[in-house]
């Protein structure tokens, strides 16, 4: 069922011709797409900011040559169905992210995903709060329950606790019985613990390396020196799962004589993890932290303005 309002429909969407600062992402207009085997086309209601889309930005790290339209998450509503397509239906709201690194394309009014790669919204959250779930959920997710498989009794530390990730992972790790060290400013010490931290560091005055060892996990989003540091306090045994695999490199050496193991993460689209993540959403259990929205037309300022906590969101429809 396609859309047949208009002989050629079209939308509105955010590209970039060139890479660099906030200032060349751009509003045009484009020809709407039409949804394929297997594909569904979603009208988004709303979008988020991710540090990679700031990286594709300025880099093409993972977009490639301009022209090109950032993004991965997605909120909105089913506007058609693609050819074989059972688990969706027009009019059906449902969130997601597009398959990372290639499917980008969310910074617009319409996009085409995978019918699989998405999943009914819950109820508990509106399109704002879904669309800073997907990417940071399923990375958290994957990195602390598919990757670390913590379960009751872990022992965690999350660094960048209070960020996008971070705030997310403190909430699934406590949801599966983990005993959570959080690492944040102590601006945001008060945040994090409200999120159920059971311990708060204060990275602005105290190392990592100053937490009780024997930890089972440690996630890291920061990158630098952190990972080295990190090894020093896992139990043998034990894993740093970064989210920043380059990062790793100068860790290898202490966490083999350690007897820990390290792993590099690359979130995946996933349709069993986003359920999962929706179910601690109905459950109660997770709750996406948004610091601001932007219209999709501020979508430069929104790029330019660093989230105090959790994630920054560009309202689309």
């Amino acid at each position: 069922m396609n859309d047949t309002t208009q002989e050629n429909p079209t939308m509105r969407v955010i590209s970039q011709d060139a890479h660099g600062g906030p200032e060349v992402l751009k509003l045009a207009t484009t020809a709407r797409p039409t949804p394929g085997l297997g594909q569904i086309l979603v009208r988004v209601h709303a979008t988020s900011v991710n540090p990679v889309d700031i990286m594709n930005r300025t880099s093409g790290a993972f977009t490639g040559k301009p022209p090109s339209v950032l993004g991965y998450d997605v909120s909105g509503t089913v506007e058609a169905v693609g050819p074989g397509v059972t688990v969706h239906q027009v009019g059906d709201e449902v969130f997601g992210m597009l398959p990372f690194p290639h499917g980008h394309g969310s910074y617009a009014e319409y996009v085409i995903a995978p019918a699989r790669a998405l999943v009914r919204k819950p109820e508990r959250l509106d399109h704002v709060q879904a669309a800073a779930l997907p990417m940071a959920g399923l990375t958290a997710w994957q990195a602390l329950v598919d990757t670390a498989r913590i379960g009751e009794g872990s022992r965690v530390l999350i660094n960048g606790a209070a960020g996008g990730v971070g705030h997310l992972a403190i909430q699934i790790a406590k949801a599966r019985g983990a005993y959570v060290i959080a690492v944040a400013s102590g601006a945001n010490a008060d945040f994090v613990r409200g999120l159920g931290a059971d311990e708060v560091i204060d990275y602005t005055t105290t190392g990592i390396t100053e937490a009780t060892g024997d930890l089972d996990a440690v996630l890291e989003t920061i990158g630098g020196d952190y990972p080295v540091q990190a090894v020093q306090i896992l139990k043998p045994g034990g894993i740093l799962v970064s989210t920043l695999p380059p990062s790793l490199a100068p860790a290898v050496a202490a966490a083999t004589e350690r007897g820990v193991r390290l792993a590099g993460l690359f979130v995946e689209a996933d349709q069993l993890g986003m359920n999962e993540l929706a179910s601690l959403v109905d459950e109660g259990h997770l709750t996406p932290v948004v610091d601001a929205t932007f219209p999709l037309e501020e979508v430069a300022k929104a790029h330019a303005t660093k989230p105090g906590t959790g994630k920054n969101v560009l309202v689309v429809s």
